[in-house]
C-alpha cells in the first residue's frame, strides 16, 4: 500500500507539474500577444474633409505630414466650398466640413448639430490683373466696383481698360466673407464666377482689367493685392483688425470629433501646425490675433 500511494504522489505531481508548465505557456503567449496589440495600437481609419478651398491647401498640406506619423490613417481632402463643406457634414456623407464661415451663416444648416474647431485665420484681399497700374482704392471705390458703378480703371487713377469683375460662386465663404465686410449688403454686379480660389487667381493673372479677391494664401507675384484706405492687406493688420476683410478657418464635425478625426484636428491645433505650417502656407495662426469675432460679425478685444 505504501508502495502503491508513493507511486501515486509522483505520478500525480508530474501531472501538476505539467499543468502548471502549460499554464505558464499560455500565460506567456497571452501577455506576448498583448505587447504585440499594445505597440501595434496606432490610430486607423478613414477621413474625408470636404469644403473651402481657401482653407484648403494648409489642411492637404497638414494631412500628408499627419499621415506619415500616422500611416494607417487615410485622408482625403476636397474643395468645393464652405456651403457644400456645411451641408455634407450635417448630412453625415463626409468627416469633416471646411468653411471659411460660421456654421450659423449657412441657410439649411442646423449649427447645434455641429462641432466647431477653428484651425487658423485668413485674410481676404481684393487682387488685379498688373497691368492695371492701380495698388490702392478707398473701401468706397472698392465696393462700386464690385456693384458695376465703377466700370474703367482710369476712373480711379488706373489705365483706360474695362473692369471685368470675377466673382466667387455663391455658397464660397469667401464671397459670403468679402461681401459682408465690402458691400454691406447691396447687391454684386452680374459677372463670370469661378468655384474656387485657384481658379481665380490663374483668370485674374491671365486677363488684362481683371479684378477679383482672393485668401492670402493664393496671392502671389503674378497678381498685385490692393490696399484699402492705404491699408496694407497684413498678417498683422489682420491680428489688430486694422484689415476688415478676414474670417476663422473652421473644421466642422457633426456631434464630437472622435477616433482618427479627433487625432487630426488635434494636430491642427498642435505648434507643429500652429507655430510653423500656418504661417508659411500664408494663414494666421488663431493663437496670435488680438481680437474676436462672432456669427455676427461682431469683433471685440480679446
Amino acid at each position: 500500500m505504501k508502495k502503491k500511494t508513493i507511486i501515486s504522489l509522483v505520478m500525480g505531481l508530474a501531472a501538476l507539474m505539467l499543468v502548471l508548465t502549460g499554464c505558464g505557456n499560455s500565460s506567456s503567449k497571452e501577455s506576448s500577444a498583448a505587447s504585440k496589440g499594445n505597440n501595434n495600437s496606432e490610430t486607423s481609419g478613414k477621413i474625408t474633409a470636404v469644403g473651402s478651398t481657401a482653407l484648403q491647401l494648409l489642411v492637404e498640406k497638414a494631412a500628408t505630414n499627419f499621415q506619415k506619423k500616422n500611416s494607417k490613417v487615410n485622408i482625403t481632402v476636397q474643395g468645393g466650398g464652405s456651403g457644400t463643406g456645411l451641408s455634407q457634414v450635417q448630412d453625415k456623407s463626409v468627416t469633416i466640413g471646411n468653411s471659411d464661415i460660421f456654421a450659423e451663416e449657412k441657410q439649411g444648416v442646423d449649427a447645434k448639430k455641429l462641432t466647431d474647431h477653428k484651425v487658423a485665420v485668413v485674410g481676404m484681399a481684393p487682387v488685379v490683373n498688373k497691368d492695371t497700374n492701380v495698388k490702392n482704392l478707398t473701401m468706397d471705390q472698392v465696393k462700386k466696383i464690385f456693384t458695376g458703378k465703377i466700370t474703367n480703371w482710369k476712373e480711379v487713377g488706373g489705365k483706360d481698360e474695362k473692369i471685368t469683375v470675377v466673382n466667387r460662386a455663391k455658397g464660397s465663404g469667401t464671397r459670403a466673407t468679402f461681401e459682408a465686410a465690402v458691400l454691406k449688403g447691396a447687391e454684386a454686379v452680374k459677372s463670370q464666377e469661378q468655384d474656387s480660389n485657384g481658379t481665380v487667381q490663374k483668370i485674374v493673372e491671365s486677363t488684362p482689367g481683371a479684378v477679383s479677391y482672393l485668401a492670402f494664401s493664393y496671392i502671389n507675384d503674378k497678381i498685385q493685392p490692393i490696399s484699402i484706405d492705404n491699408i496694407k492687406p497684413t498678417d498683422n493688420n489682420v491680428e489688430n483688425n486694422k484689415w476688415k476683410i478676414w474670417s476663422y478657418e473652421h473644421m466642422y464635425t457633426n456631434g464630437t470629433a472622435k477616433g482618427a478625426a479627433a487625432k487630426f484636428l488635434n494636430y491642427m491645433n498642435s505648434d507643429d501646425v500652429q507655430k510653423s505650417l500656418v504661417k508659411d502656407m500664408g494663414y494666421i495662426s488663431i493663437h496670435n490675433m488680438k481680437v474676436q469675432k462672432d456669427s455676427k460679425g461682431t469683433v471685440s478685444s480679446k
